[in-house]
């Protein structure tokens, strides 16, 4: 059974930067489709990102693209989220998730694993 664990939240200002990571231990990471979910106070989870078993296809949410970028790392059992330009908006907490479907996984449900996840706050 894949643990995943995320780091690399913080707080920063409007157009700054933050680089997420997730460590996967546990089952056989290049065989899982990983992604990004947040979710905003008040709010319900948001899908973020995904990121196919073999890194070639990504996927993104329209409010992010242009400004993030998902990338993994099979050998390492890594997966990360660059965060660039960062909104107040974006301010949620970030969780890596992984979907036992394939190649790719684009909504919430499809996720059956997740990480504790990492608070990330944008001041304006």
């Amino acid at each position: 059974q894949v643990q995943l664990v995320e780091s690399g939240g913080g707080s920063v200002q409007a157009g700054g930067s933050l680089r997420l990571s997730c460590t996967a231990s546990g089952g056989t990471f290049s065989s899982y489709a990983m992604g990004w979910i947040r979710r905003a106070p008040g709010k319900e989870r948001e899908f973020v990102a995904a990121i196919s078993w073999s890194g070639i296809n990504t996927y993104y949410t329209d409010s992010v693209k242009g400004r993030f970028t998902v990338s993994r790392d099979n050998a390492r059992d890594m997966v990360w989220l660059q965060m660039n330009d960062l909104k107040p908006e974006d301010t949620a907490v970030y969780y890596c998730a992984s979907a036992p479907v394939g190649p790719i996984a684009t909504t919430v449900d499809e996720y059956d694993h997740w990480g504790q996840g990492t608070q990330v706050t944008v001041s304006s």
